[in-house]
């Protein structure tokens, strides 16, 4: 791996050094940069900047985590103008490194470094979260939600006290159950773990489920996949439908198969990239998809503009916090959900958004 990694860094040294391009060495969490989540985002921000600047980027991604530290250290090596550690997890490493080339720029994504010459890029989750608590309670047939957090951190209840906040904003008589996938680093990675909590909060009558989970968050798109519907004979005591929002949204004939009768449809809600396409079941986006909208964390946005600052010669070490106001998270209503999310609560919701940045709305991160 080292050997292999050390090579690639020669190779694609020589190639910038004849280039005169800047050179950017992405070091990636747990479940790689093809996670369709918070590690996708970081690479497509990334890619954004090669073609927009011009630069050069090589991708680090360990099959442990104790071999991220050889990757920085090997980018550190060679040279190169800034190293960005993808997850809080990367901060020690990320840290000790810079430590040992004051001469060199960093970046560190989700968590706050020590060190002057590393930029520590974080984010108001809890903002974006009450966003989409808050389309969850107005879109919940029953008035109980779920949240299930990965790894148990004041990190992700970060995303679990905004969304619960925002649901109580639009609902204050809402319910909302909270589970975590587990306090090690393997909750990222557990769908099978995260599907059978969604199957406990489905049985307590939750219809729309929040995972702010990585990679396990899966686990609760594949069992909403499955199910697809909450049904009236199964409902606990204490709850029943109270609202029929999605009544004339066209179904698939797989949904009306499953769901015949007093149903009501069941939804997750995405999180970091927009994920809203993951819950077109029947790859038909005129029918009613599953992904009610996604909590957009723009890691994107953030590793893009720390790049685009090292190539102006304008670094600067230190955290910098990304929320609305900064464009830093959001929700996503596209061509997936646009039949489920009204013009009316688009309204209502930017109306939330708005009172969020004006500091008028004051929204809880724990």
């Amino acid at each position: 791996m080292k050997k292999g990694l050390t090579l690639a860094l020669a190779i694609s040294t020589s190639l910038a050094a004849a280039q005169g391009a800047l050179r950017v060495g992405m070091a990636y969490d747990a479940g790689g940069k093809a996670d369709k989540s918070f590690n996708q985002s970081a690479y497509e921000g990334s890619q954004r900047a090669v073609k927009a600047m011009g630069i050069q980027v090589k991708d680090f991604e360990p099959s442990d985590p104790s071999q991220v530290i050889q990757g920085i250290r090997s980018f550190a090596t060679e040279g190169f103008d800034l190293t960005i550690g993808v997850g809080f997890a990367n901060n020690a490493s990320i840290s000790q490194v810079a430590k040992a080339n004051p001469d060199l720029y960093f970046g560190l994504i989700d968590d706050v470094s020590a060190e002057k010459n590393v930029a520590s890029l974080v984010f108001k989750e809890e903002e974006g979260s009450y966003l989409v608590g808050y389309l969850a309670a107005l879109n919940s047939s029953t008035g109980v939600l779920g949240f299930v957090g990965g790894m148990d951190i004041p990190l992700i209840h970060k995303f679990e006290a905004g969304y619960i906040a925002g649901a109580k904003a639009a609902n204050p008589k809402v319910k909302v159950f909270a589970q975590y996938v587990g306090t090690t680093p393997d909750a990222w990675n557990n769908p099978g773990k995260a599907k059978e909590i969604a199957a406990s909060m489905r049985s307590r009558g939750a219809d729309i489920i929040f995972a702010a989970a990585g990679g396990s968050g899966n686990g609760v798109i594949d069992y909403i996949k499955q199910t697809q519907c909450l049904k009236a004979g199964n409902l606990p005591s204490g709850v029943k439908f109270n609202t029929n929002n999605f009544a004339n949204v066209s179904k698939s004939s797989s949904y009306r198969n499953a769901c015949a009768g007093n149903t009501r449809p069941m939804f997750f809600i995405g999180v970091d990239s927009n994920q809203n396409y993951l819950g077109d079941f029947d790859k038909n986006p005129a029918t009613m998809n599953h992904g009610l909208t996604s909590m957009l964390k723009r890691v994107d946005n953030a590793v893009y503009a720390l790049i685009r600052d090292v190539k102006a010669d304008n670094f600067k070490g230190g955290e910098r916090r990304f929320g609305l106001k900064e464009g830093g998270v959001g929700y996503a209503v596209d061509a997936f959900n646009k039949n489920l999310i009204s013009s009316t609560q688009v309204a209502r919701v930017e109306a939330v958004k708005a009172q969020i940045i004006s500091g008028k709305i004051k929204v809880p991160n724990k």
